[in-house]
């Protein structure tokens, strides 16, 4: 059974991220300004609660966005909580009941003194280290190999980069109107699905300079002429361009937004400038 989730549920990095492709969505199909979009990105990165990123796109039209939010539950009362912990005791009680007569050798299931699970295995611990750091060259550079290593290819309709998870959208193998979201955390999630739209176009997402991509990043706040001590949010978009002379090339476009307005930085796939819009 789903767990419920109201108001006051604590959000996750995965909730925001719906949150701000929905508002992605809002504001390329005009329903947001930009400096309205930056503002709710900017209040979506940092929400606490999943009420929070909820009211940032209550006023939104979400039919054809590519994710559907959940829908939250009223927070439970104080009886109806005692009546669920009342039964989850009860539970806990029969599961350990359970295990001592399946495992137990003991004179009590609350005697855990030779529990099986204690004993050597002999089994070595695994160390992961994949990127964390994701807006670096390093970071950048490995998410790509990830991509590769888990896919074959870079091929997607759009790439979203954040300091520390990212957002893929690649095609749907089995049906070719839908498309596949995966989000990577230190790996790749297992994906969501969602209709493809017209504005949906097959690239190579990897294509581009890195080297020039991440100095661009670096820049950016000094760039826009917003202070490095105030940045809020920093983020990395990769599409298709829009050039119809120029099929299967990339757009790239860094967003920082801070507690006093924000910008981006359109770029080309080998770091040349197409646009710069200065805080408003």
């Amino acid at each position: 059974m789903a767990p419920r989730q109201t108001s006051a549920t604590r959000a996750k990095d995965s909730d925001r991220d719906d949150i701000c492709r929905i508002l992605d969505a809002g504001l390329a199909d005009g329903q947001l300004s930009s400096a309205e979009h930056r503002e709710r990105i900017s209040a979506a990165t940092s929400a606490v609660t999943l009420g929070d990123l909820h009211a940032l796109v209550a006023d939104l039209q979400t039919a054809d966005v590519p994710v559907q939010l959940p829908t939250l539950a009223k927070p439970m009362r104080f009886g109806s909580l005692g009546v669920a912990l009342g039964a989850l005791g009860a539970a806990l009680l029969v599961g350990v009941g359970i295990g001592w007569g399946v495992y137990g050798n003991t004179s009590s299931p609350l005697d855990f003194t030779s529990d099986p699970g204690a004993k050597p295995d002999g089994i070595a611990p695994v160390v992961l280290t994949p990127p964390r750091q994701l807006l670096s060259l390093g970071g950048l550079s490995g998410l790509l190999e990830q991509a590769r290593h888990k896919f074959g290819d870079t091929m997607g309709y759009r790439l979203v980069v954040y300091p520390d998870y990212a957002s893929l959208d690649r095609p749907d193998p089995t049906e070719d109107r839908r498309k596949l979201d995966y989000s990577y955390r230190g790996g790749w999630d297992d994906p969501r699905s969602s209709s493809k739209s017209g504005d949906d176009v097959l690239v190579d997402l990897g294509a581009f300079d890195v080297k020039a991509a991440v100095g661009i990043l670096r820049g950016a706040p000094e760039t826009l002429g917003i202070k490095p001590a105030e940045v809020k949010s920093t983020y990395l978009i990769v599409d298709p361009a829009q050039d119809p002379t120029a099929p299967g090339a990339l757009s790239l476009s860094v967003y920082v937004s801070s507690d006093y307005g924000g910008g981006y930085i359109a770029f080309a796939g080998d770091g040349t400038v197409k646009r710069i819009n200065y805080p408003s």
